[in-house]
């Protein structure tokens, strides 16, 4: 989070191609969260986050700028599409629930991070279960012959130790000295491939019907009652020392965290830091003919009103404010404007960016710089089969000309042609490769002409490329 705008963008720059102005814009709005947790209290409270409408089409880079910036940042974060909600006494999802969402993530962050911290302990614990499993505790004799063998009494340690027979003690010492040799031999790695036996519990969740309009709080009530009611199935499953050992640290770790304490930290951290990225917000646009499903989009945006502005939300963790949740909305708004929201809602979105369309140089940068660029990605996996693919400079320029042009003459899906035609150019390859061990594939200018100049001349570009 102590990260500046310009480190911020120059991060950014490593994985999306242009569109300086949008990475400004989010590294600015990150930057003023990080500025008001040094404020004193009763000015924090005043400061809330401007939210940033980003306009663009589709391919340009809005959602993967928002979910790069969650991961800088380590922030809670979700995509949500604006479409999938529905007025309330619709049949649909609620707009409260991309709330919910969001805490759910910040329960996943925190939950890793308390993870983390008893991971020592929980290893040690794990271990001393694991010795037990290799060596039980040797059972004492005072046994009741009327009882089942569950029934013994192996408290050894509360046995008085002026009864305890010679024979006993002995047996002791020798189980104690045996449990160390384990331990010492579980910590050098020699027992890993062992087998124990776990008993592992679940619990039967009865599927409930969701989806039902404005009940969706009940929904999550009946679900938790039945999670505490349900009765437990016990299953005794046997693995390797390996294998139980990441079960048992798991187990060991859910004992040691603190429930109460993990839920207030994630809303905490929701409350604060959270990120909500509304992608097709211009697809909520009610057009002038109010009829049939116009009605519920303009009411999606008057519930969205409260939820960006400020309220507070019920969850199944306790009540959430989203007064200062960053909500960054996107559109490519091709047969709508963002004026053509509700008003009160626009407003809600102070910032706005436009992000441009892509050109063919943008084409050859996406292609070479960011680290997991297309051209590195098909090398990688090429280089599974022992089979090297390299791409010259003249193969690029061919490759992100015929992106453009079919951009230019079909539907413009941005960064995303590249895919399409990349899967076309490498279809033979990738189909070979198992047979081809230790080619290696030259991508130049001719080769990409072979297989996707025809593609380009048809008229009925979509029946190949999208």
């Amino acid at each position: 989070m102590e990260l500046t705008p310009r480190q911020i963008v120059s991060e950014l720059d490593k994985h999306i191609v242009g569109q300086d102005d949008a990475k400004r814009s989010v590294a600015i709005a990150v930057r003023n969260r990080w500025r008001r947790q040094q404020v004193e209290d009763a000015m924090k409270k005043e400061i809330s986050p401007k939210n940033i409408m980003m306009i663009g089409p589709t391919g340009v880079g809005k959602t993967e700028i928002a979910r790069r910036l969650a991961t800088l940042t380590g922030a809670p974060f979700i995509k949500i599409e604006a479409t999938k909600y529905t007025e309330v006494g619709y049949y649909g999802r609620d707009v409260e629930s991309m709330v919910r969402e969001l805490v759910e993530n910040a329960l996943g962050i925190v939950r890793s991070s308390e993870r983390e911290k008893v991971k020592e302990e929980a290893q040690k614990r794990a271990n001393e279960r694991l010795v037990d499993m290799l060596l039980p505790p040797p059972a004492s004799k005072t046994r009741k012959s009327s009882r089942d063998e569950d029934e013994y009494d192996d408290d050894d340690d509360d046995e008085d130790p002026e009864n305890i027979s010679d024979d006993e003690l002995v047996r002791k010492v020798r189980h104690s000295r045996n449990r160390e040799k384990i331990q010492k031999m579980l910590e050098a790695g020699q027992m890993e491939d062992r087998s124990v036996s776990i008993v592992t519990e679940t619990r039967a969740i009865p599927m409930i019907m969701g989806n039902m309009p404005g009940m969706e709080s009940m929904e999550m009530d009946f679900q938790e009652i039945f999670e505490k009611i349900a009765p437990k199935n016990r299953t005794r499953r046997e693995l390797t020392v390996k294998e139980a050992r990441d079960f048992l640290v798991e187990q060991e770790s859910d004992r040691l965290l603190n429930k109460d304490r993990i839920q207030s930290a994630a809303i905490e951290l929701a409350e604060n830091l959270g990120i909500i990225f509304i992608d097709e917000i211009d697809k909520i646009v009610a057009s002038e003919k109010q009829h049939g499903a116009d009605v519920s989009r303009q009411g999606v945006q008057r519930d969205l009103l409260p939820i960006v502005e400020g309220t507070t939300v019920q969850t199944k963790y306790g009540y959430v404010k989203t007064d200062h949740v960053l909500f960054i909305a996107a559109g490519a708004f091709h047969r709508a404007k963002p004026s053509d929201l509700m008003p009160e809602l626009q407003g809600r979105f102070p910032i706005r960016v436009e992000l441009k369309d892509l050109t063919k140089e943008d084409f050859v940068r996406i292609l070479t710089e960011p680290d997991g660029s297309l051209t590195k990605q098909y090398q990688a996996l090429m280089q599974t089969e022992q089979v090297g693919l390299q791409f010259e400079p003249d193969g690029i320029e061919a490759l992100a000309g015929y992106a453009f042009d079919i951009n230019q003459k079909m539907q413009n899906i941005g960064a995303r042609r590249l895919y399409t035609i990349m899967e076309r150019l490498l279809e033979e390859l990738s189909f070979d490769a198992p047979e081809r061990p230790g080619e290696t594939v030259v991508v130049g200018a001719e080769y990409v002409r072979e297989r996707i100049d025809d593609l380009c001349k048809d008229e009925d570009l979509s029946k190949f490329i999208l």
